[in-house]
């Protein structure tokens, strides 16, 4: 049920990372949906800053599927590489609101969701490598592992 769970987010942060900077390079975000002072070159270049991290997080979060997929026991490094990353990213961004002191839902509610739903799966994928648990499924089929 966890692995299914960590599947299903995976793909939903990954894939809406890569939509999401595709319409923010587009500029196809309504105004009133940006954040404040979006116009200011200042929080411009600092959104921007999280573009690399983004979709690094959505290249080692989808790298780990395909691991996965494939049977292969390095999906577990590679999705705590992911989820570690994730954290981060919602977490700067959390920090920087909190220090400006403004609260939007809008922006908020996503950033809480990629600081937090990792601590879930974070301490149980160390767990697995703490028991040698990732050699164990990387002799295991892939259909086992989807279990």
């Amino acid at each position: 049920m966890r692995l299914k769970a960590l599947r299903v987010l995976f793909w939903i942060t990954d894939i809406g990372f890569l939509v999401y900077w595709g319409i923010t390079a587009l500029k196809l975000i309504p105004p009133e949906l940006l954040y404040n002072d979006y116009t200011n070159p200042i929080l411009v270049a600092w959104n921007w800053s999280f573009m690399p991290i983004d979709l690094f997080i959505s290249l080692t979060g989808l790298y780990s599927l395909y691991l996965h997929r494939k049977g292969r026991g390095a999906w577990i490094g590679w999705s705590l590489v992911s989820l570690i990353l994730t954290f981060s990213s919602g977490l700067l961004a959390i920090s920087f609101w909190a220090v400006r002191g403004e609260f939007d839902p809008a922006w908020w509610t996503p950033n809480l969701y990629l600081m937090l739903y990792p601590l879930i799966f974070i301490p149980w994928l160390i767990s697995m490598l703490g028991s040698g648990k990732q050699d164990r499924a990387a002799s295991v089929t892939g259909q086992a592992l989807r279990q």
